[in-house]
């Protein structure tokens, strides 16, 4: 976007497109009051809006996006051609709605003159009813815990807007490129407190206009939001309608401080405490305009909050800005860490952009019903309660990161995506892969180094583009996306872990600090403004000095990624070759065109001398490379790029046997590639078991060990149906492993002990349970059994506490089963809630697994959590098939359930991606063949994909793995 354009200018008309909106008016602001009843049978809200428009062409329509649940009974147009200053009224007969495309449109033929003229301002006025729906999108209804004082659930109302979802809680022009001011109004009950992305300017009293006609509403003198209680005509309540869907993943992992408590507070209850029911003054509260924003960024809330309150004070400006985290009161108490990183991040992020943090206020709200992980609402964040509530003595290190670095995921969004947006939906790798860099990589870095989450970001965020773009199904980073209605499917592993993994790999080429120093140009340039992919390569290139564009290109705009495979002609020289890789290890001719800009990274080791070549670059087919003289070498040093090294049998051997001699992240990659590239059949599943075994018994560090755990266990999460004799071996092969790090760490946390040693305590003891040794399964059952017999928890360490709760339900009864349902009915922090699901789906009882899958319909499981359940079924092997037929039978119910949000594609991957059959691929294709999967194509796409791979990999070394496990003793 233009300069003048990033500073408020409307853009220029452009083509008509099929799927965006005319451009003849674009939005100047848009002044907004919202009436919300959170006690009328079902909840619902009221609005008036007055939108400012600029006419940039001659017409005759004004067409905007309007969701079909909004119910609009009042349009009036005022407009500098007109020769009155009052409110011309428009027929409701005028306005016309495309329910497939979510459009309103109203005529305005019937002006002077035929229509509105160029150049003119105009202001339309709207108002609109609809019910508080419970599906996650718009502006919505959220039902908290019951409170054990008050014994009520209680109820409040929040929006999600992201992708498209504003034109649910009202009529909007909601495109990323047309940033608008808002003002924002809101009336509630004056015990509830209303939160929006600006800080409030004034609180009074409310009560609806006695005399106030249509024909006033543009008046100087008119309040908005004064009529918002009848209906203009005839005095009596209209319009009902509603919204409904459900949804989306979660987050990540979490957060973690030690010895940092900062920013301290105490929980402070907003707002009087008021019986319920709809008793109760009404007030109106007014927020202040914000700056120029996109739709999908507006947020507004209203219920019963408590709040702690902290500061942000400015080393770039002076200004001190307040920060708040909200919660329903039964659960502030936990919310202090989350509140905690915005203190201390915010100063990192200014540091980095050299861009003060804009707005006056940032506000945190912890929501109990949120489709996503979390929302980066500008001044308004909003998430899960996984994602913000934490629990010094009860959660586990793994619920403190993804505290952490959802929190940090989320303010990084608050520069990259707000303040600078992308232009359309097929650049929303630039805010999504941005934030996941900044917040899951380099801020949690610097504010707790202990983590190792660049080490970590590999196990995580490497590995899963690489899974996903492995696949003939996958996308582009870049992806056309011209339809909003397909928006959904693109928030994915390639959006944020692909996006974030190349641009890591782009700050390892050109250097972090120039890295970050065209980051800040950028944003510079585009302040307040939309950007696409090529403004940012221009920041970074100019603080870089290379064409960071040609770099790039292929990376971001072709999909997939190479396997360079190595070959050693014998005199001192390797020959490397690029190639696409695919999961199935069947690339046809023409998907193996493109050639990637590759950094190769050669590291080599000669006695105590280790150095990396970063000048190495392969960007043709093929290349030749001279070693020096060094028999010890590996290729991508310290696993920094997005491809996969294929060595020969005996440079994999010799890899394996000197793996120590390399670092943490080398020994990370190279059983990643050896384990994965067996898998796809670029190699025998042998030579990469001996490579993973090898390095399991001499490896001593948290990641490598993890990446050694996930081999063994995709290996038998395919063999699932091989006679028990062979799954057994299998399991032998990972109790040698992991039984001796049991032995070494024991079961409870030890006085300084790392993080990464608690992780790789949970890692070992979890994956010697899986295997079922006795030894470690009679250990984690005498830790639960005071829990069970009298509720004493002190033996469960919260790292543990998933793996014993699964262990007691998966090999227990009825009791053990019990118990677990009373936590996950009661639970004493959200992460527990998830742990108590993930050990009800680990049944192996018919007659318990038939009590789980029945809370699936009965209202016992929030639509939010329902893919946690299908991820747990589809996991468990007695209940891997059931969950598919749950799924295929219940699909028409579960796809009305999920209309509206990403929660489909979930539930499609929980229940069938763990099938490993030609005959389950065949079953799943029959059944997709007559469905409607345009919503969630990519999904379904993937599915096939993964269980192709699987069936192949099965059929192809099934004999290499039984001799190789009668060759190590295992059978």
């Amino acid at each position: 976007m233009s300069a003048s354009v990033s500073g408020g200018a409307a853009p220029s008309a452009a083509k008509p497109d099929e799927y965006r909106l005319p451009t003849d008016v674009y939005p100047r602001q848009y002044d907004l009051a919202f009436k919300t009843d959170l006690h009328s049978s079902p909840p619902s809200f009221a609005g008036e809006g007055l939108v400012t428009l600029d006419v940039l062409n001659d017409t005759s329509k004004i067409v905007f996006n309007l969701h079909p649940s909004l119910s609009v009974t009042h349009i009036a147009l005022q407009t500098t051609e007109l020769k009155t200053t009052a409110a011309v009224q428009i027929p409701i007969s005028a306005l016309t709605v495309d329910k497939d495309q979510e459009r309103g449109k109203v005529d305005v033929s019937s002006l002077p003159g035929g229509g509105l003229k160029a150049g003119t301002k105009v202001k339309l006025f709207l108002r609109w009813e609809a019910e508080l729906g419970t599906n996650m999108v718009g502006y919505y209804k959220s039902d908290g815990d019951v409170d054990e004082k008050t014994g009520k659930r209680p109820i409040y109302a929040l929006t999600q807007f992201e992708p498209t979802a504003a034109r649910r809680a009202f009529p909007s022009w909601d495109e990323p490129l047309l940033k608008s001011q808002f003002a924002i109004t809101m009336i509630a009950r004056d015990h509830e407190t209303v939160l929006a992305n600006m800080p409030s300017v004034s609180v009074k009293p409310w009560k609806p206009a006695s005399n106030a006609s249509i024909d006033q509403v543009l008046s100087e003198g008119y309040e908005l939001g004064s009529l918002l209680t009848k209906s203009y005509a005839s005095g009596k309540t209209e319009g009902k309608t509603e919204g409904k869907t459900e949804g989306k993943t979660e987050g990540k992992t979490e957060g973690k401080t030690e010895g940092k408590t900062e920013g301290k507070t105490e929980g402070k209850t907003e707002g009087k405490t008021e019986a319920a029911g709809g008793s109760g003054n009404w007030q109106i509260t007014k927020f202040e305009n914000t700056p120029l924003v996109s739709t999908y960024l507006v947020a507004f809330a209203c219920g019963e909050f408590a709040s702690l309150e902290s500061e942000h004070r400015s080393a770039l400006t002076g200004k001190t800005v307040p920060l708040k985290i909200y919660a329903t009161p039964n659960q502030i108490k936990q919310a202090q860490f989350g509140l905690d990183i915005k203190k201390w991040a915010l100063p990192v992020y200014e540091e980095i952009f050299d861009i003060a943090y804009p707005l006056p206020k940032l506000d945190t709200l912890v929501a109990h019903d949120f489709d996503a992980g979390a929302m980066e609402n500008w001044g308004l964040i909003t998430g899960r309660t996984t994602a913000y509530l934490y629990d010094p003595e009860k959660s586990s290190l793994a619920a403190k990161k993804r505290v952490a670095t959802v929190q940090c995921h989320e303010l990084a969004h608050m520069w990259f995506g707000d303040i600078v947006t992308m232009k359309w939906w097929d650049n929303l790798w630039l805010n999504e892969a941005f934030a996941t860099l900044m917040g899951e990589l380099v801020i949690p870095d610097r504010i707790w180094p202990e983590w190792k989450v660049r080490q970590e970001f590999l196990n995580v965020h490497l590995a899963n583009a690489l899974a996903l773009d492995s696949q003939r199904s996958s996308h582009p980073i870049e992806v056309d996306c011209p339809d909003a209605n397909q928006i959904n499917q693109i928030f994915d592993s390639i959006s944020y872990s692909k996006g974030a993994s190349v641009l890591r790999m782009l700050s390892g080429v050109v250097g972090e600090e120039k890295f970050l120093k065209g980051v800040s140009i950028y944003l510079k340039k585009h302040v307040y403004g939309n950007a696409e992919t090529k403004d940012l390569w221009e920041g970074i290139s100019a603080a870089s000095g290379l064409d960071v564009a040609k770099i790039m290109a292929n990376w971001t705009l072709k999909i997939g990624f190479p396997v360079i495979s190595v070959e050693e002609p014998g005199d001192g020289t390797i020959k490397v070759t690029q190639n696409r890789f695919l999961s199935t290890g069947d690339v046809k001719p023409e998907e193996d065109e493109t050639i990637w800009y590759v950094p190769l990274e050669v590291k080599t080791i000669n006695g105590p001398t280790e150095e990396i070549d970063h000048k190495a670059v392969l960007n043709e087919r093929s290349t030749t490379y001279n070693l020096g003289g060094s028999d010890t070498f590996k290729l991508n040093a310290e696993t920094i790029g997005v491809y996969r090294v294929k060595y020969t049998p005996e440079r994999l051997a010799k890899l394996g046997k000197d793996a120590q001699k390399f670092s943490v992240s080398d020994r990370v990659g190279l059983v990643s590639d050896a384990t994965t590239l067996a898998r796809a059949g670029y190699g025998k599943t042998s030579g990469s078991l001996t490579v993973a075994l090898g390095v399991g018994e001499t490896e001593t560090e948290f990641l490598p060990l993890a990446q050694v755990g996930g081999a063994f266990g995709k290996l038998a999460g395919v063999w699932w149906e091989q006679p028990e004799e062979i799954r057994n071996a299998i399991s032998a092969a990972r109790i040698k492993i992991f039984r001796p790090i049991v032995e070494r760490l024991g079961y409870e946390d030890r006085p300084g002990d790392a993080p990464d040693v608690k992780e790789l305590r949970e890692l070992a003891v979890s994956t010697a349970a899986v295997a079922e040794d006795p030894e470690v399964l009679a250990e984690l059952k005498s830790r639960f059994q005071p829990f069970l017999e009298n509720n004493d928890d002190s033996r469960i360490p919260p790292d543990l506490q998933r793996s014993i709760f699964s262990n007691a339900v998966r090999h227990g009864g009825e009791a053990e089963y019990n118990k677990i349902l009373e936590v996950y009915n009661k639970p004493p922090n959200p992460s527990s809630k998830v742990d108590a699901m993930y050990a009800l789906a680990a049944a192996r009882d018919a007659k318990l697994l038939d009590r789980t899958f029945a809370m699936l319909t009965d209202g016992s499981v929030k639509d939010q959590d329902l893919y946690i359940f299908f991820y747990g079924l589809g996991g468990n092997r007695a209940a891997r098939r059931r969950v598919a037929d749950y799924f295929f039978e219940n699909y028409d119910a579960l796809n009305k359930r999920y209309s509206d949000s990403f929660g489909i594609s979930y539930l499609i991957k929980g229940s069938l991606n763990s099938l490993s059959s030609k005959e389950d691929l065949e079953k799943v294709k029959a059944f997709f063949k007559d469905k409607d999967v345009r919503r969630f194509r990519l999904s379904v796409a993937q599915v096939y994909d993964t269980i192709q791979a699987a069936s192949d990999w099965l059929e192809r070394d099934q004999k290499d793995v039984e001799g190789w496990l009668k060759e190590n003793k295992f059978l």
